[in-house]
């Protein structure tokens, strides 16, 4: 294990350092943030087969991508360019078809739209392999021509995938740029981020691999992930399950370079766990870090307060969501103690949030995925000893 630890908070790398001894992780990076101020930021095991996990090491993280697809909508909204009121097709005509004319874009960053999938989508793409994750345009004409699959507005189910595509054509028709070139130019350049949603050339040599999850030992779970990760369930619909079921290859697709230079934003950002913690810190703070604001105060009170909370039926769970960003729901606290925390987790274990009310930010990104459509045990770990290790402070 490498990288910084302030001082008080030598427990949690203490831990992070037992879940690499352990063989819990492969290789990984945890870092935090209180007060604006970095408080952890470290690192290590390996960052694929023979290869030390390095201070420039970065990684594909799934879903935790939203949490920047979020921030552009806001930055674009604080600016006047969108508007979350507003119906998608006020800037994406043709998606007014087949009764989506009243879709509005709180509906998509809510997870109400009603279009967690599309018909047929395996034609283009699937989790079963890294091809068609590159045919974006194939995909929103898909998409336009969609019938919701129930009325939007009345309840959620996670848009796993297309959230982003949906909300990257929005951006790219309204902003005149795609999302990816709107977040690194406007949002990560400005904060120092090492990321990105879509790789560009010249990085691959510091992508982490991604290693695939031990399926479950149980039968029973076995068999109930099977149902679940059907192809013809609603979840395994909004997952993009291939015809083989379950998400076993899903690893071995993020890893592929058709998939991480792809605009597919929802599923494919590129980063590390201090720039996910960065992020947030000025999330965390109003809009401003370091002395580089990129949102208003205000957008960041209205874009993070809850408009959703109710069972979501492709996650089956009952969640809370603002525009864009998941609120803290569980009991056990993925985001920390506070209500209030909002951030945004990946399938297989990453995650970065904030923390407004006790002034912290996270981040944390491994290789060693787990079967877990959100969040894990050793990030709930970490972020809880985070939270011990502030009390003691007190």
């Amino acid at each position: 294990m490498q990288g910084f630890v302030a001082t008080g908070f030598e427990p949690v790398a203490e831990l992070f350092a037992q879940h690499l001894e352990q063989g819990i992780e492969r290789g990984a990076a945890l870092a935090a943030y209180h007060q604006g101020k970095p408080i952890l930021d470290i690192w290590g095991g390996e960052s694929r087969p023979g290869a030390a996990w390095t201070q420039d090491t970065v990684v594909p993280v799934f879903s935790t991508s939203k949490g920047a697809i979020a921030l552009v909508v806001q930055l674009l909204c604080d600016r006047g360019v969108l508007d979350v009121t507003r119906p998608v097709a006020a800037y994406w005509p043709e998606f007014a078809a087949n009764g989506k004319g009243t879709i509005t874009l709180e509906h998509v960053l809510t997870h109400s739209a009603g279009l967690p999938s599309f018909s047929n989508y395996q034609e283009i793409l699937s989790h079963d392999s890294a091809e068609g994750w590159d045919r974006r345009e194939e995909i929103v004409q898909r998409l336009a021509a969609e019938t919701p699959e129930w009325e939007p507005g009345t309840y959620p189910g996670y848009h796993a995938v297309t959230f982003g595509w949906i909300l990257g054509e929005v951006v790219r028709r309204a902003g005149g740029r795609p999302i990816g070139d709107l977040f690194r130019t406007e949002i990560a350049e400005p904060l120092g981020l090492d990321s990105w949603l879509g790789r560009p050339d010249g990085i691959e040599h510091r992508v982490a691999k991604l290693i695939a999850p031990l399926p479950p030992t149980d039968p029973d779970e076995l068999k109930l992930l099977a149902q679940v990760l059907g192809s013809g369930s609603i979840t395994g619909r909004a997952l993009v399950v291939g015809p083989s079921g379950g998400l076993d290859y899903a690893a071995d697709v993020a890893n592929s370079a058709t998939f991480q230079q792809a605009e597919a934003p929802a599923a494919n950002m590129i980063t590390d766990a201090r720039s996910l913690a960065r992020m947030y810190a000025l999330l965390g703070a109003g809009g401003t870090l370091d002395g580089v604001r990129i949102v208003s105060e205000e957008s960041t009170v209205e874009h993070t307060r809850v408009r959703v909370e109710a069972h979501d039926v492709v996650l089956m769970k009952d969640r809370r969501y603002a525009l864009g960003y998941m609120l803290q729901a569980d009991p056990i606290g993925r985001f920390g103690p506070n209500p209030d925390a909002f951030g945004h987790p990946g399938m297989g274990g990453s995650v970065g949030f904030a923390d407004p009310q006790a002034s912290v930010s996270f981040g944390y990104v491994m290789t060693q995925m787990v079967p877990a459509l959100d969040t894990d045990e050793r990030s709930k770990a970490l972020v809880a000893a985070v939270y011990k290790c502030l009390e003691a402070r007190e």
